[in-house]
């Protein structure tokens, strides 16, 4: 191992859109920072961040059943669907700018419009889905919603979805046009592409080994290269841990108190995909439904279109699985060495918590093919075995960890950012709405690790995201003016969409 220490202002751990999206704000805000990017595999945006390893659903709660609850007294609680929603605005306004500053091009390769919908069933969940309309649609946010519950509109919706069906059943769903499909693994690649060409250092097929504090406060990786084995030592003022599943144990490495008593649970995903062109087109929508009793917030069922390499696909899940390890590309000891003495009493409190998802777990990984076409049927009555094939789908990390309201041991369904106290250090872990929210997110971020730089960046960043520092819900007059300006930017207007 060479004993030179190759220095550098920021380091960035993992290629995805994490990591892409809090390189691309430094450089507009700092742009002579010297960053470097170090990446386990080959390319950019090959884990998480993957067009076949994620939903693709620009989360904005238009459809997604599990960010609106209702309430003891009966009434629904769209609080967080507000804040998810406002979070999506943010990323939309900085694509947008990267998109007019010309430092993207052809947004359509990474971000199309599709109506995005709630489709339930039985009388309890119809009741649930009109309540919930009547409190969504009063919003200036969820503005254009419908709401139908008579088959024949239905039918007009969602073909695929309405032809055969038999059940006698109440059925109903909302529908809103300002939906998106995202490419998240495109815009990776692109924002990736951008900061080379800003003199970003991005060195792949990297993995970085350990990570430690020096005496003179720097931090310290040692970074393996994989094509000729040499290991380098590289120092940083500032690291960000965006490796996806793999954050937990360079989190853990890096030995800050505030990464202790965290621990982590893989959950992996596989979804059905029709490989028929003519059911394909029959579909043009992404339908999210509600998740089965004893079912965790992940497992919602929906069926997606999806534009993947310019093509239109369609997928059904997601379907659970379970392997130890923490990336798809990671190794069957990364749940049992994620364990440490400071966590495992918070991981073995989880586990008694958690016997219903262990059971859902068992359960998921036991179903054949044909019982998981049975619950595809739910969406599509007259769904054929032999269009639809089965895709391996990503890796992700349920964050397990001790809560004021859950407890000791308590699995959190989101993306949370661990900091060190003097901001030094950074590390994103959980899941989604994740990558929809990346700029929000990276803007906390940004907050809470330089805050003697952020009055100084405030200009900056108010011409990246002119809603910079503002709930739209304060500002309603403003929702308007921020859709129009990003649809037009990110050909997402109904007339450009149509002259495609």
């Amino acid at each position: 191992m060479s004993n030179r220490q190759i220095k550098t202002d920021v380091i960035l751990i993992g290629a995805g859109i994490m990591s892409a999206t809090l390189g691309s704000l430094l450089k507009e805000l700092v742009p002579d920072w010297e960053i470097t990017v170090f990446e386990k595999l080959a390319s950019a945006g090959e884990e998480s961040s993957n067009e076949w390893n994620n939903a693709g659903t620009g989360h904005a709660a238009l459809c997604e059943l599990n960010y609106t609850s209702e309430k003891p007294d009966g009434s629904i609680d769209i609080s967080k669907a507000i804040k998810i929603n406002e979070q999506f605005q943010v990323s939309k306004q900085f694509w947008s700018y990267l998109v007019s500053s010309k430092l993207i091009s052809n947004p359509q390769d990474f971000i199309m419009p599709l109506p995005h919908m709630s489709l339930v069933q039985g009388e309890q969940d119809v009741e649930f889905l009109k309540k919930r309309f009547e409190a969504m649609s009063n919003n200036p946010l969820f503005q254009g919603m419908e709401y139908s519950d008579d088959p024949e509109k239905l039918a007009e919706w969602l073909p695929l979805v309405m032809t055969d069906r038999t059940s006698d059943e109440p059925i109903a769903a909302t529908k809103i046009d300002s939906g998106t499909d995202v490419n998240f693994g495109a815009l990776t690649r692109m924002l990736f592409d951008h900061l080379q060409n800003k003199n970003v250092e991005v060195k792949y097929e990297h993995s970085v080994d350990d990570i430690k504090r020096t005496s003179d406060g720097l931090w310290e990786l040692k970074v393996k290269n994989h094509k000729n084995g040499v290991v380098q030592r590289h120092t940083a003022k500032f690291v960000f841990i965006g490796g996806g599943g793999g954050s937990l144990h360079l989190l853990q490495k890096s030995g800050i108190p505030e990464g202790k008593h965290i621990g982590g649970f893989p959950v992996s995903g596989i979804f059905m995909v029709c490989k028929n062109p003519d059911v394909v087109e029959q579909h043009h929508a992404k339908v999210y439904g509600k998740a089965k009793v004893g079912a965790p917030p992940m497992s919602v069922p929906h069926l997606d279109t999806r534009y993947i390499d310019n093509k239109k696909s369609l997928l059904f899940g997601p379907f659970a699985g379970f392997s130890p390890k923490f990336l798809k590309t990671g190794s069957m000891f990364d749940l049992i060495t994620s364990v440490k003495p400071n966590n495992v009493l918070t991981m073995l409190a989880a586990g008694a918590k958690e016997m219903a998802l262990t059971k859902y777990l068992i359960q998921q990984v036991m179903l054949s093919k044909e019982q998981r076409m049975e619950e595809l049927r739910e969406f599509i009555p007259n769904a054929k075995s032999e269009d639809w094939d089965m895709v391996v789908a990503g890796q992700r990390v349920q964050v397990i960890k001790d809560t004021e309201a859950g407890g000791k041991g308590t699995l959190q369904f989101g993306t949370e950012v661990i900091t060190a106290a003097d901001g030094s250090i950074a590390a994103l872990l959980g899941a989604s709405p994740g990558a929809s929210t990346a700029v929000s997110v990276m803007l906390e971020l940004i907050k809470k690790c330089f805050p003697q730089q952020i009055n100084e960046w405030e200009p900056k960043l108010k011409e990246m995201i002119p809603t910079y520092g503002v709930s739209l819900m304060a500002h309603p007059e403003l929702i308007q003016e921020i859709h129009t300006s990003t649809d037009r930017a990110l050909e997402l207007s109904k007339e450009l969409a149509l002259s495609k």
